[in-house]
């Protein structure tokens, strides 16, 4: 089996520890951050937002040594600014109009281009890129994963809340991130240079000026031999992004597994994807997902265990049966969304539900 190697973004919000809501003061935390972190720390368009990136990881193991080194380093670095870092879709209390823009011209530009739409993008994400063999396997496998996109997300969910009120979503953030051009599922591409003739176009008339503004759920990296999903929430815990990143790392290498054996996933329209990812973002782990074979709805959880017996013959290969099997812990204590919600019913206060999110994004550290 090639190694499939592993790369983890998580984006973080900083809080103010007496409001509670989101404080624009991101720059002190990267300057702070990258003389000891160099380019792992890194500011994002709104200065609430700090984002942290792995190094290139050879398995699941050093991915969570990675993540937790990271976020102690954060913690650390916020604390020094009487900050605290949040790890959640959204914020539940703070308005996107309230929060500044980092000063940068790339975001000048994006915000000249698409004005509210990107001004109002005040969320928080998990990006994992798996590595792969080269760009025409790489699209091969991204074309059958986008199936269990849903499944992954589901697991994700984490931002219930969205200006202070409770959206009825598990994950408001992709309804956020749905007025961007470019993003949600992906279409069935039949090669990588079909792939790559689309991006051509797009550059050619001035629609984009690089593969980096394709925001899909899923993606080849323009510049890096690896998949890049990119639908997730970020979680609240580290185990909750190792097990998601372990679920994706597996399902890379179960889809590249069948190839070498000449069997195919059945690839899907993603106007049925749609249809699933739409109830994941909506119910999370609580609703039913369309099992598009049998032409019927299935509880989540069902589903679920369908996923890792999908994948089981895999995981020991990688060494990341544990972190896989998290997913049943997840199914068990509820997604972030679900904790979230459960403090709030608890407590009918927001800035409660914000000290947990913030207690839970330092569990294990």
């Amino acid at each position: 089996m090639p190694v499939f190697t592993l790369g983890i973004e998580e984006e973080f919000q900083t809080i103010d520890p007496v409001t509670r809501e989101l404080r624009s003061h991101m720059s002190k935390i990267v300057e702070g951050g990258q003389i000891q972190l160099q380019e792992r720390v890194k500011a994002e368009m709104h200065q609430a937002v700090v984002e942290v990136g792995t190094n290139i990881c050879t398995n699941i193991h050093e991915a969570r040594e990675e993540v937790t080194y990271l976020r102690r380093m954060i913690f650390e670095l916020a604390e020094k600014q009487n900050l605290k870092i949040a790890a959640a879709g959204t914020h539940p209390i703070s308005d996107w109009q309230d929060q500044l823009i980092t000063d940068n011209e790339r975001y000048d530009k994006l915000i000249d281009e698409m004005r509210d739409v990107a001004r109002s993008n005040l969320i928080f994400g998990l990006h994992v890129h798996v590595g792969i063999e080269n760009r025409n396997e790489g699209l091969h496998i991204m074309n059958a994963v986008r199936y269990f996109l849903p499944h992954i997300y589901a697991l994700s969910t984490n931002s219930p809340f969205w200006c202070g009120r409770n959206t009825g979503f598990k994950s408001y953030r992709s309804k956020v991130f749905d007025k961007f051009p470019r993003t949600g599922i992906p279409d069935y591409f039949s090669s990588a240079a079909e792939y790559d003739d689309y991006i051509n176009l797009l550059v050619k008339t001035n629609c984009i000026d690089n593969g980096k503004k394709i925001w899909w759920d899923i993606r080849l990296h323009p510049f890096f031999d690896t998949i890049e999903f990119r639908i997730c929430d970020v979680p609240m815990r580290v185990d909750e992004t190792i097990c998601l990143a372990a679920v994706m790392q597996a399902l890379v290498a179960k889809i590249h597994k069948l190839h070498k054996q000449n069997l195919n996933f059945r690839p899907y329209r993603r106007l049925l994807i749609n249809e699933n990812k739409w109830r994941a973002a909506r119910y999370g782990i609580e609703g039913k997902l369309i099992d598009f074979g049998k032409q019927e709805e299935v509880p989540y959880h069902t589903l679920a265990q369908e996923l890792l017996d999908f994948i089981d013959d895999v995981v020991d290969d990688l060494g990341s049966r544990k972190d896989v099997e998290y997913v049943k812990t997840i199914l068990e204590m509820g997604t972030g969304a679900d904790r979230q919600l459960a403090v709030f019913r608890q407590t009918n206060d927001l800035k409660r539900v914000v000290d947990y999110i913030v207690e839970e994004t330092s569990h294990g550290l």
